[in-house]
This record gives structure tokens, sequence and C-alpha cells, in this order.
């Protein structure tokens, strides 16, 4: 059975989004007791001074965020990541209509570059993260988000989620091998591979090749565990996830 290493593996803390609103340092401690390292933050601006008080007190780190740079204050968003220690700031979701023509797949993509170039300048790079509709949108024969992914630059980074390309009708591993270099980031997720949120489990427990994802992915960097929702406790799945992926007793 292959494995990760803690130091690729993340967790979005959107899985846990309802313990955040009520104890961020609580649910942080709770993350760093299962033994994960890193974190991806989501909305980070409406809880960042508990980030930036909590994750040094736990020894965590966030090299991703989730927050869109697409109709938003770029500027504003960038200073904030670099103060926390971000890396790279992806956009996590964008207006499924946009994904019905290549016009509107562009204009997403002009907003993307103009941020990565913003980016550049501060060190720090951007990056996009699909759902369903972005794989189930086709142009030309081609997913929509490698439509996207053509349109462009090179420092565009992806963060394929390998559970919402897989729902939306996707090969997942040849995508990633089309998409090729700029995929440095999954989200690993499980369950029975539908739209029904309420199904998805840990990782290793579902029905998902997950470790045929990872295989795909050879400049992965980070591995990022994640839950939208779950008829199980939430922790208790990234616990599991934990497990399975760093194969750990």
């Amino acid at each position: 059975m292959p494995t990760l290493g803690t130091d690729v593996l993340s967790v979005q803390l959107y899985t846990v989004r309802e313990a955040l609103s009520e104890d961020v340092d609580g649910a942080l401690g709770r993350i760093a007791e299962i033994g994960l390292k890193q974190v991806e933050p989501f909305g980070f601006q409406n809880f960042f001074d508990d980030l930036l008080v909590g994750l040094p007190k736990y020894d965590l780190t966030a090299p991703t965020v989730h927050t869109s740079v697409v109709d938003a204050d770029v500027d504003e968003i960038l200073a904030a990541a670099k103060e926390l220690g971000i890396q790279t700031v992806i956009t996590p979701h964008s207006n499924p209509e946009l994904w019905t023509s290549e016009e509107g797949i562009s204009g997403i993509a002009d907003q993307l570059n103009a941020a990565a170039e913003k980016a550049a300048g501060l060190g720090l790079s951007v990056g996009y993260h699909n759902h369903w509709f972005e794989l189930e949108s086709k142009i030309d024969g081609k997913h929509g988000l490698e439509v996207l992914a053509a349109k462009t630059a090179p420092e565009v980074l992806l963060e394929v989620d390998t559970y919402w390309a897989y729902a939306g009708g996707a090969d997942v591993p040849a995508l990633i091998g089309r998409l090729g270099d700029r995929v440095q980031f999954l989200h690993l997720k499980d369950g029975d591979g539908t739209r029904n949120t309420k199904t998805q489990v840990g990782v290793g427990h579902g029905s998902l090749p997950v470790w045929d994802f990872v295989a795909a992915t050879p400049n992965l960097k980070y591995g990022v565990i994640e839950l939208d929702d779950s008829e199980l406790d939430r922790f208790q799945c990234i616990a599991d996830s934990f497990k399975y992926l760093t194969g750990a007793n």
C-alpha cells in the first residue's frame, strides 16, 4: 500500500467549519492532535487573527488557502496571505454559468493571470480549484477545466478536487496527466462519487481509487483531505483519512 508523508498532507478547514465558527483555537488543536502539520483555510480573512495566533501555537502552517481572486480585492488578499505565511492563494469556486462558453472561461482566466502577475511580485502564486461543473462543461470536446488551463499562464497552478472531477464525469488520472506539471495540489476525499455530500466518508472508506489519483500527480506538493459534508463525525473522518494515507497504525 502506498503512503504519503505528513509533510505532504493537509486538511481543508471547511471540513470542520462549524467547530471553527465556535472555537478556532479548539478546532486547530484537534487537527494537530490527529498529526497533521498543514491546514488549508477558507475565507481566511474572517478569522485572520485567530489563525495568526493559533497556527504557530499548534505547530501548523497554511501553505495554501481558499479565497477567490476573481472579482475580488486582489492586493488586499495577497498582502494578508503574505503576512500569514501562505504560499498559494487558490480560487475555490466561480460562477457555473461562466463555464458554458469559451468566453466565460476566458474571463476567469484573464483575472487569474492578472492575479498571478501581482502574486509573483510578492513571492506568491495563485491557483484554481474545481467542482463538478468545470468537468461537465465541454468546449470543443475538452473539459472546461482544460480550457481554463490552456488560457492561463503556466504560473497559475491547479488544485484538482479529485472527488468532484470524478463526479463531473472525468477520467481523473487521464485528466491530471493532460493538465501536467501545473497540478501541484489534490483534494483527496472519498465516498460514493455522487453529488450527495452526505455520503462522503474518510479516505480509504469509500469507492474512489484515490491512490490512482496520487500516482498520476508526480509534482504533488500537498494532498488535502476534505469532506464537504458527511453523515459521520467529520473530525473522525479526518483522523481515518490521515491514518489511511500515512499508513499509521
